[in-house]
């Protein structure tokens, strides 16, 4: 008899963002004999427990199977009948890179479960299935200690369109002033924006400030619908404290109207208000302005 194993491992960036773990390879591993089973922990939504290189070579013995996520995070695990189906089984994912090969690139290997699989009988084998999904919570951690930072969120106009347009949205550093990335939205105006820590400062600085605990930068944008700008946001945008010191996993939502919109700041915010003013009482200060010069001659 055969074993097929088949399932899903994926991480939440947010509450309503899921990004598959694309390239991350998935270990089956016999149970440890040298433990009674009751003493191994139970469950298969186990939080995942980091593993040392040195735990990975000590139960290199054991290993059953082995395979890559496609891009889906989807995965197909087959091996000979070796075992009982009422025996555990140990789960251990290993991310040499995250999703997009972002962040440095080294083992980072985690214990998934260890329990008793459910098995269907079928004509040629037993067929189980196994899905995971990774916390935001500890998947946020796991980018930051790889230096890796992902944005997501949706885009929409402020009014609403029956047909979303594909959109070019782009991140700014505040702190340095330079693009750290760029994205497209799908057709639900969903983007997912990632860069990495060497994209931030490129050897400037960054400047150390009290209660900055993910070191990230502060992030304004701007939209393009094709070769037009829909928004364009600037450094007062990434002052607002949701703005600042983003975490490695990040939503933000965004809104555009369909003409341009620009926020501009300091001297180009003031020019546009004394062009308005001028353009709005220009009759009435040449007027003022004739008064005057009368009244000194």
């Amino acid at each position: 008899m055969s074993y097929l194993l088949i399932g899903n491992i994926s991480a939440l960036i947010c509450d309503d963002c899921i990004e598959p773990l694309a390239n991350a390879r998935i270990r089956v591993y016999l149970p440890d004999t040298r433990y009674p089973a009751t003493c191994q922990p139970k469950g298969i939504f186990n939080d995942l427990q980091p593993l040392s290189a040195k735990d990975v070579l000590m139960k290199a013995d054991r290993l059953l199977a082995e395979t890559t996520l496609d891009d889906q995070g989807n995965f197909t695990l087959a091996w000979q009948e070796v075992h009982l189906f009422t025996e555990p089984l140990e789960l251990d994912l290993c991310l040499d890179t995250l999703p997009g090969g972002n962040g440095s690139i080294q083992p980072r290997n985690f214990h998934l479960c260890s329990a008793v699989l459910h098995w269907k009988r079928g004509a040629d084998g037993y067929i189980g299935a196994y899905a995971y999904v990774v916390p935001s919570a500890m998947w946020s951690k796991i980018c930051g200690d790889a230096g890796a930072w992902v944005i997501t969120g949706t885009i929409k106009r402020h009014r609403p369109v029956i047909q979303q347009p594909i959109l070019r949205v782009e991140a700014y550093n505040a702190i340095s002033g330079k693009m750290i990335g760029h994205a497209y939205t799908n057709e639900y105006g969903r983007y997912t924006l990632r860069f990495s820590r060497k994209d931030l400062y490129n050897g400037t600085l960054q400047p150390v400030k009290q209660g900055r605990c993910h070191m990230g930068p502060d992030v304004y944008f701007r939209i393009y619908q094709q070769d037009r700008l829909v928004l364009s946001e600037n450094e007062e945008q990434a002052a607002a404290p949701e703005r600042q010191d983003l975490a490695p996993c990040s939503c933000v939502n965004l809104r555009y109207r369909p003409s341009v919109v620009k926020w501009a700041s300091g001297h180009i915010q003031g020019w546009i208000n004394d062009v308005i003013t001028l353009s709005g009482g220009r009759s009435k200060k040449k007027r003022e302005q004739l008064r005057l010069t009368n009244a000194l001659l």
